[in-house]
């Protein structure tokens, strides 16, 4: 906690200055207002101290009564009703500590109900026994003892519900500092332009209108919670309720149903509340899973990874066995400069592969490159030799035009990766002599993919296909047909497609259909080897 915010002199002058703002249509003359928000401030302050924080709320309690009602029930009895409320809220407070410590209050809707059904026991049981000391001293008429329980109780209920998500947010620098790049946002004057309008609107005739267009108030709550989340709702939700106390007083509005009215607002503030976390929360798995989605790719790419180091690799022991037979011979001319001028070459090479592949993991940069088609079908397809020889599969690579795309190499390779082991896959069940995979190219004019010329790379195989009800979810993630897969492949290489303006789909067909489609690369100025896409 950070005390410099939170200190018990300011929290004490917050207090009192919650309480003097709040003191709207007191019964009585006591502290029986319909919305009491002090309390939501005090709540946070034990949360971050615990019973450090009775002192100082004590201190503005009886400061409080003093400065903003003139201590009507006197000295001796303010100072028994003040150390009771001290006490009651403190030990709702303590509770709360014990739940839910120090942190992750509104974590998510199992925390939120959970906060909500505790506030409100805690609220009902010091709402009893305070006003039943009021009542004992005679400063309650009797027989009024239920409507005052029934006022303060809903007054400090709302208080709490209303307020103690913005302090709380408000009590940490990370809080802050959250809050602050939420809603620090040109869409956030929008809604709270809204918000004031739609007060005007509902209650510019306030004393008869009976909130019959309450409901409006529901349009900049949920504006701020579908596009803000928690944080949002909880400023909207402050200001509304500071709005609607501000015109009841301003109309000097007595005679409305302030319980009614209350009830209400705190049902808005719930519903905005529910809907800020589960917000908050589809952005979390959203973000769990686009972490998921790259540490699959880490382990898709660890192939890529290998196959690019060989070579520097298998370069690099071939360039030292030359250096070392060279110095052995006493060689220290052309040759040996000649040497580890390569090996540092591709020292280099090995540097490079493994900086873009590390550039990727992190941000998903990528580096455009011309790519021949037959090159890339080659390379990828000598990775698998092994692997087909072993299971009895058979590859056919059909004539490759003599045209590049732009891609980024190491990428691409992993998409075609991708497709031929599930081909590879795909055959297992057959009887060997049926195991077939086919590689082939078509050139796509602007007419037929829509993006401009492309090449069209198809993977075909003799399996059992991919049916409408598979095609339908095939590319969704987590949804796959192998028992140990993790179902990612497939939504990784469409990603990477689609970042490269390309494009990869399956076609419902008795045998497997992939085809993937890239633009092809011509060169910028016709002679120079830099390219861009046609």
């Amino acid at each position: 906690m950070n005390s410099r915010y939170l200190s018990a002199p300011l929290f004490i002058v917050l207090y009192v200055l919650f309480d003097w703002a709040t003191y709207i249509d007191p019964l009585y003359g006591l502290n029986i207002t319909p919305w009491n928000p002090d309390p939501a401030l005090g709540l946070v302050m034990w949360l971050l101290h615990g019973w450090r924080a009775a002192l100082p709320w004590y201190a503005a309690l009886v400061l409080g009564e003093w400065l903003v009602r003139g201590m009507p029930a006197g000295l001796p009895l303010t100072l028994l009703l003040s150390l009771w409320l001290v006490a009651g809220y403190g030990a709702l407070g303590e509770v709360l500590r014990r739940v839910f410590g120090s942190a992750g209050l509104f974590d998510n809707r199992g925390k939120l109900f959970q906060w909500v059904l505790i506030v409100l026991a805690g609220t009902l049981l010091n709402d009893v026994v305070y006003m039943s000391l009021l009542s004992l001293a005679g400063l309650i008429p009797p027989g009024e003892w239920a409507a005052v329980v029934l006022r303060f109780g809903i007054g400090d209920l709302v208080g709490v519900l209303v307020s103690m998500p913005l302090v709380w947010m408000l009590s940490s620098a990370a809080g802050r500092q959250r809050l602050k790049s939420t809603v620090w946002r040109y869409e956030t004057l929008g809604y709270l332009a809204l918000a004031i309008c739609v007060l005007v609107f509902v209650f510019s005739t306030i004393a008869t209108s009976e909130f019959k267009h309450f409901y409006f108030l529901f349009l900049p709550v949920i504006w701020a919670a579908s596009r803000q989340g928690l944080y949002g709702t909880a400023l909207m939700v402050f200001v509304l309720q500071l709005g609607i106390g501000g015109l009841v007083k301003w109309n000097n509005a007595v005679n409305i149903e302030v319980a009614q009215l209350q009830l209400l607002d705190a049902m808005l503030a719930l519903v905005g509340f529910s809907l800020g976390i589960v917000v908050d929360e589809l952005r979390q798995v959203s973000n769990d899973l686009k972490q998921s989605l790259r540490l699959a790719a880490a382990g898709e790419m660890a192939a890529a990874l290998a196959h690019e180091l060989n070579q520097p690799l298998t370069a690099l022991s071939a360039y030292g066995k030359a250096c070392q037979f060279l110095i052995e011979r006493n060689e220290n001319g052309e040759m040996l400069k000649n040497a580890v001028q390569r090996m540092i070459a591709e020292s280099g090479r090995a540097a490079e592969v493994v900086r873009r592949l590390r550039d990727f993991f992190r941000t998903g940069a990528m580096q455009l490159e011309p790519v021949e088609a037959g090159q890339l079908v080659a390379s990828v397809s000598q990775q698998f030799f092994t692997q087909l020889r072993q299971h009895g599969v058979q590859l056919q690579v059909e004539p490759m035009p003599p045209l590049a795309m732009l891609a980024d190499r190491l990428q691409i390779e992993l998409v075609l990766r991708n497709l031929l082991a599930n081909a590879l896959d795909a055959v297992q069940e057959l009887p060997e002599g049926r195991r077939r995979v086919t590689l082939s190219a078509q050139v796509l004019d602007s007419k037929q993919h829509g993006k401009g010329s492309c090449l069209q790379l198809t993977v075909e195989d003799s399996g059992r296909g991919v049916s409408e009800e598979t095609l339908a979810r095939l590319f969704e993630p987590f949804v796959s047909s192998k028992a140990s897969g993790l179902g990612l492949g497939l939504v990784l290489s469409r990603a990477i497609m689609e970042a490269h303006g390309g494009s990869l789909w399956a076609e419902v067909g008795d045998h497997g259909i992939f085809k993937l489609a890239l633009p092809l690369a011509r060169p910028a100025v016709e002679g120079q080897d830099h390219y861009v896409a046609a």
